[in-house]
């Protein structure tokens, strides 16, 4: 009989008969309890009143009892940590069972026992486990290692099952070694710094030995493991890559998808000369085409990775197009993608093939599938030069059908052509004019009115076509309205006699009954430049266009790098960086491709690489750690306290690059400082007591100074990532008190109202001093300042960089995030001037490791003009000496968190190079605080 009838029962007083079945002397009738307790359990019914009773059964030599037992203290030991305790002397006990099965049982169901009490009781059965003579334990054994550290890691690695955990990668077992490389690996995704996978080639050798013999999980893991293991030179990629090409031909297509990764990114390293890159190239395609004959949820997903692998490699398919010919039954998705890739994969030697096959998808039924297919025809022409003529008169034939919506995208695209290949193909015009009536989306009436105005010489009735446009101008949308109003001027300016009306009503039209900003400022640049110098206006509005490009949609090179690490997990179907999707992505390390052979890069680091391409643009909008969220939760959401907003001072900073990996583009950047009050100089961003850890390489923000020195406001929260709302901004110090300098400006439609703000727990416990005061209403292009003032009494976490906060501000619309650098410079107090005594002590006390030594170039300032500069920041001079003609400056400064920074800063009167020398008992923050004194000396 099935199980089923477990689930039937909802009888009262059941909780009490089930006490009674459960401490029955007869094994069948325990055995029916217990069944009857996981049923009411799984339908959600609270049974932890049974736990003790429960616990007892545990006693068992039946193996479906026990588990029956343990899936029970799974659930509910977190509930209650007290009596789940009495649960691990069996444990212990089990652990020492003959039975192997029973043995990893109990182990496996220790791991997910969540409650800390528990833990420290199971070192002991785990360390005997890991070590157990049978593979099967020892496996179970090593994913519980990885359980145990995420309940609690310092036990982990006191305990040293990391030190065993690396042992068993030498395992003789295939899938003990499999289990051990996941646990590692999920470890270190926590712990990106530990370097726990050391990887060697002795160590790559046991683990491509173990891959021919795993499941295929194992060898999921394994692939993904040597995927991020970087070989010394191309000798040993080739290697790797021979032993793992047999995994091209697994049926499982994860396998085989890892597989992909690991050869694309060894290939990197492998000369393009090499026979054997030929040979790999060619064994590259059949299993990319075999992934396409499984069922369309896996197509999907394997066309997305070809996608990018097309990208940087098109040669690998160049030869297989008719795979990614659409079949009739595709769902609409695989279709579309597929038509992606064979623009992709389009070329002179294939497009007559595949233009034939676009003008069949032209005729479909599906309207967004024919909509692609007629776009990939104008890609077409866009890309393979040689077919442009061909790719015309097939878009004049769709025309010519009158399908309304396959109409208007053949005139979005012509437009292109048009703009890819001028004063060739300006003869079918005419067929597009006849056209003009059934346009009726905005992207098909602004691409005509575009190429109306753009050839309005060689269109008789070109003034009669853009007045017919002109006659609903409020209800159009914005595009149109724009094309309209530039089509109009060009027309003017190539017939300036016959369309004099017509220009000044479109320009009224934009400038006094819009209320769209953009077209009215570009409403009012055209009259002013008509009204003023119309020469000038022709050479503006009439100048040569740049040809547009081949690939418009291709992605950018540095994430195109990245995402082939990521080839079979969900970055590669998004087109996204896991740190863009991954919920407070914590361990996401960015990734990149290895240096090319040869190339004048391979000196650099991999880890350097991949942030360089998207350097300094715009302060990341994506909150980082992993509790930001729950944080602002209670975030203050009544309506703003009301008063006039307080003057904002001007604060210089550096560009902030938050998207890169490394901030180094803030060295060179910088503020604008000018020389303060008298005497003293020293600066450094410090981190806070003991427990910051690994701040290398965390190059302070350029920044403020204690008098006047701000930095220009630069944007932090750009409008279309905030509905609207633009948030630009900088931080300033006046005297002892720090503030957060706000514009906030409304670029939406609608009033913005009710605004409030909140930090996250940052290094130095920032936090707003007082409610954010908007006076009234913010209207649309309305903008205000205001200055936030702030205090150092929040709550503190360590974050990276060091200097990193991360703001929630709410309006009536909606909560926006993002995260900003502010310049370590605001938190320099102003008792920061220690006595010459305690300065001495001091600097003999900090152990000479901590002691740094930097240079800053191109500083021509002598000693009294640079201490006087400093102490303007806060950063006093205590001593000066001359020796040999050297002036030497003894300074101090403290932050807010109370951490004291000593300098040395030597001078020489005729040398652009000073000396500093820093100590500290962080002395992780050195780099920082080299950083203040340069960007202070030289600005």
């Amino acid at each position: 009989m099935t199980d089923s009838k477990y689930f039937t029962t909802t009888k009262k007083g059941e909780i009490f008969e089930l006490k009674a079945e459960l401490n029955s002397d007869k094994k069948e009738k325990k055995k029916e309890a217990v069944k009857k307790v996981i049923a009411s359990m799984t339908v959600g019914k609270d049974v932890s009143a049974l736990f003790p009773d429960v616990v007892n059964c545990m006693q068992t030599d039946n193996l479906e009892l026990k588990k029956l037992v343990y899936l029970y203290l799974m659930n509910y030991a977190k509930s209650q940590p007290d009596m789940a305790i009495m649960a691990v002397n069996t444990f212990v006990k089990d652990c020492e069972d003959p039975n192997p099965l029973i043995r990893a049982l109990a182990v496996r169901t220790m791991g997910c026992i969540r409650v800390d009490k528990i833990t420290e009781y199971l070192c002991e059965p785990l360390r005997k486990c890991l070590k157990d003579e049978d593979p099967y334990v020892r496996k179970t054994a090593a994913v519980c290692v990885a359980k145990l550290h995420d309940i609690n890691a310092q036990l982990v690695e006191d305990q040293g099952f990391l030190d065993t955990l690396k042992d068993l990668i030498s395992d003789s077992n295939p899938m003990v070694v499999a289990n051990a490389v996941a646990a590692l690996s999920e470890i270190a995704e926590s712990h990106p710094s530990s370097n726990l996978l050391d990887l060697n080639p002795q160590s790559i050798n046991k683990l491509l030995t173990a891959l021919n013999e795993c499941t295929e999980w194992g060898q999921i893991f394994i692939l993904d493991c040597l995927a991020n293991y970087m070989p010394k030179d191309d000798r040993e990629a080739q290697s790797i890559c021979e032993r793992v090409t047999p995994r091209l031909s697994h049926a499982n297509s994860a396998v085989v998808l890892s597989a992909v990764k690991v050869l694309m990114k060894f290939m990197e390293m492998l000369s393009k000369d090499l026979d054997y890159y030929g040979t790999l190239l060619k064994k590259l395609a059949p299993p990319l085409v075999t992934l396409l004959s499984a069922e369309p949820e896996l197509q999907y997903v394997a066309l997305r990775n070809i996608n990018l692998i097309v990208q940087k490699r098109p040669e690998i398919l160049k030869h297989e197009m008719k795979v990614f010919f659409v079949k009739y039954n595709d769902p609409i998705y695989v279709k579309l993608e597929k038509l992606d890739i064979m623009i992709r994969l389009a070329s002179q030697a294939n497009i007559a093939q595949v233009l034939a096959e676009l003008k069949e998808y032209a005729t479909e039924v599906d309207v967004d599938f024919v909509r692609k297919a007629v776009r990939a025809i104008g890609r077409c022409a866009i890309k393979v030069e040689q077919s442009a003529e061909r790719c015309v008169s097939t878009l004049l034939d769709l025309i010519q059908t009158k399908v309304n919506y396959v109409v208007q995208e053949a005139i979005v695209v012509i437009k292109d052509i048009f703009r890819k290949y001028p004063n060739k193909y300006e003869s079918v015009i005419a067929t597009l004019c006849e056209n003009l009536d059934s346009l009726d989306e905005p992207e098909a009436r602004a691409a005509m009115i575009w190429i109306v105005g753009e050839y309005a010489e060689r269109i008789d009735n070109a003034d009669e076509l853009l007045e017919s446009f002109l006659e609903g101008f409020h209800d159009e949308s914005t595009q149109v309205q724009l094309q309209l109003l530039t089509a109009i001027v060009k027309l003017f300016l190539k017939k300036p006699t016959e369309t004099q009306e017509l220009v000044q009503q479109v320009l009224s039209l934009a400038t006094q009954d819009s209320d769209n900003p953009d077209l009215r400022d570009r409403g009012y640049i055209y009259w002013r430049l008509l009204s003023t110098d119309p020469v000038a206006a022709k050479e503006v509005v009439l100048a040569e266009k740049p040809l547009i490009s081949e690939e418009t949609d291709l992605i950018e090179p540095t994430l195109l790098d990245e995402l082939i690490c990521y080839i079979g997990t969900l970055a590669s179907v998004y087109h996204k960086p896991p740190s863009a999707f991954v919920e407070g992505s914590r361990g996401v390390v960015h990734k990149s491709l290895p240096p090319r052979t040869g190339s004048s890069e391979s000196a650099e680091s991999p880890e350097a690489a991949p942030s360089g391409g998207q350097a300094a643009e715009q302060p990341a909008v994506i909150p980082a750690q992993g509790d930001l969220l729950g944080d602002l939760l209670n975030l203050d959401l009544g309506p703003p306290v009301s008063g006039p907003p307080l003057a904002a001072s001007s604060v210089q900073m550096g560009a902030v690059d938050l998207l890169g990996g490394g901030l180094d583009s803030l060295m060179g950047g910088g503020g604008g400082f000018t020389a303060p009050g008298p005497a003293v100089p020293a600066s450094m961003g410090a981190p806070l007591g003991s427990g910051l850890g690994d701040l290398f390489d965390l190059t302070g923000g350029v920044g403020t100074l204690s008098g006047s020195y701000v930095a220009p406001k630069s944007v932090w929260l750009p409008a279309m990532k905030a509905k609207g709302l633009e948030i630009s901004g900088t931080f300033s110090r006046q005297v002892g008190s720090i503030s957060m300098d706000l514009v906030l400006t409304n670029k939406a439609l609608q009033v913005m109202s009710d605004f409030a703000i909140q930090f996250n727990r940052n290094s130095f416990g920032l936090a707003p001093a007082a409610p954010l005061q908007v006076h009234a209403p913010l209207a649309p292009n309305q903008s205000v300042e205001i200055s936030l003032p702030l205090n150092t009494v929040g709550s503190v976490m360590k974050m990276d960089p060091l200097n990193n906060l991360q703001v929630a501000v709410k309006n009536n619309i909606d909560v926006f995030y993002f995260s900003t650098l502010y310049p370590l410079h605001i938190l320099f107090v102003e008792d920061g001037k220690m006595e010459r005594q305690m300065f001495l002590a001091t600097w003999k006390d900090i152990p000479n490791e901590n002691e740094a030594q930097f240079q800053i170039k191109d500083c021509s300032l002598g000693a009294d003009a640079a201490s006087s500069k400093l102490q303007g920041s806060n950063i006093f001079t205590i001593a000066k000496r001359t020796v040999e003609g050297q002036d030497m400056l003894y300074q101090s400064l403290k932050l807010t968190n109370g951490i004291w920074v000593l300098a040395e800063l030597r001078i020489q009167p005729s040398n652009p190079t000073l000396t500093l020398s820093l100590k500290c008992r962080a002395p992780e923050v050195s780099q920082h605080v080299f950083q203040a004194y340069d960007t202070i000396l030289k600005n």
